[in-house]
């Protein structure tokens, strides 16, 4: 079913007899494996305003990333939370839609400084599991009283309700920026010195960590975004705070790109057999919990608050993590893995009840992607 209205989107989950398996263009196959007619939004395509003087665009669920991505950039902005594309590290095909960033919440390696795609969202429009068309939020930022359904949608990958429209918060694209290189850096050592540059006052805005591996170097990545005079400035002080330490400054504008896009999409990983799980952690804690995993390759993003590891078919990460702050999720792993283990990290049960009132109160049927989170 391709819906091409949010009226016939309505009207097919207010008919529906049995599960629906949304999705919109089919790049990101995360959670417990579904079943049930497939339900795509891609038939609801297109921005419907864009305003770039108010730094607002609002488009259908169902618009490819790339054409909202080209609409920005012709007009010097972008969408600053730099949405992840999953394919590279799923082996999947089609094409990536703002619906679904919105509903899996995907943010990169800028989250650290600009915030996730939830803080940029303003606005949804959305059909729940009883067919109910609902809107909450508008085109500027806001407090709002009662259910805040826009950040509730964000992150709920259509468990609550199928996305028909977003109004999103967008931002200039910066004139100039710069990666500084670091090489050869344990990872505890390489943690230190992502948390002192976190720490300036020099506005970072990429901080990650990839280890020695087989065929190259550990390598620490370091970004600034501005102005170019205050990008050389900001990269020649952090030069200063790391001297001694081997270090090179890339101001190259297609290589930084280049080289931010591998972090985005967790590239270093991406090759080779195994699971991949994202462990959300404190950064102090990040090398202690990775030497525990035993994995096959790993990376650092948000300065180690974020791992990425790819462990062999099968096996728990958080098994070997023990109690800690923060949660595991596995984002590729064959249907066996994803049958067998809790895809999400398991929520305490105050915050177990509530997920649930929820659900019931938004999808009383239980049609819209039953189990996916579970």
């Amino acid at each position: 079913m391709r819906p091409e209205s949010e009226a016939e989107l309505a009207e097919i989950i207010a008919g529906a007899s049995g599960p629906l398996h949304v999705r919109g263009g089919g790049t990101r196959a995360i959670g417990r494996p579904m079943t049930g007619a497939v339900l795509e939004t891609t038939g609801m395509s297109g921005i419907t305003l864009y305003e770039p003087g108010s730094l607002t665009l609002v488009a259908r669920a169902g618009t490819p990333l790339a054409e909202i991505e080209a609409a920005l950039e012709a007009e010097g902005q972008r969408l600053a939370f730099e949405p992840m594309d999953h394919r590279g590290l799923l082996g999947t095909t089609g094409t990536p839609t703002i619906g679904g960033v919105v509903a899996g919440n995907v943010s990169g390696p800028r989250r650290i400084q600009a915030g996730a795609c939830r803080d940029f969202l303003l606005g949804v429009r959305f059909v729940d599991g009883a067919g109910q068309v609902i809107k909450n939020g508008g085109r500027v930022m806001k407090n709002v009283t009662g259910y805040d359904l826009v950040k509730l949608m964000a992150g709920s990958w259509g468990t609550l309700g199928v996305l028909s429209e977003v109004s999103l918060k967008v931002l200039p694209k910066p004139e100039a920026a710069a990666s500084l290189e670091i090489e050869g850096l344990g990872d505890a050592e390489a943690v230190a010195v992502m948390a002192r540059a976190l720490g300036s006052p020099f506005d970072i805005s990429g901080a990650a960590h990839v280890p020695a591996g087989p065929q190259a170097a550990a390598v620490t990545l370091l970004r600034i975004e501005g102005f170019a005079r205050s990008v050389a400035y900001r990269a020649e002080q952090l030069s200063k705070m790391f001297d001694g330490l081997s270090l090179r400054i890339d101001s190259d504008p297609e290589q930084v790109a280049a080289a931010w896009q591998k972090v985005r999409d967790a590239a270093p990983i991406q090759d080779g057999p195994g699971d991949v799980w994202r462990i959300s952690c404190k950064p102090s804690e990040a090398p202690h919990l990775a030497a525990g995993l035993g994995s096959a390759a790993l990376m650092y993003d948000w300065g180690g608050g974020l791992i990425w590891a790819r462990l062999p078919e099968g096996t728990d990460a958080r098994a070997g993590l023990g109690a800690f702050d923060g949660h595991a999720t596995l984002i590729r792993g064959s249907k066996d893995s994803r049958r067998a283990l809790p895809v999400f990290h398991p929520e305490p049960a105050p915050i177990a009840a509530l997920s649930k009132g929820l659900r019931q109160r938004f999808d009383p049927q239980g049609i819209l992607n039953p189990g996916l989170m579970a």
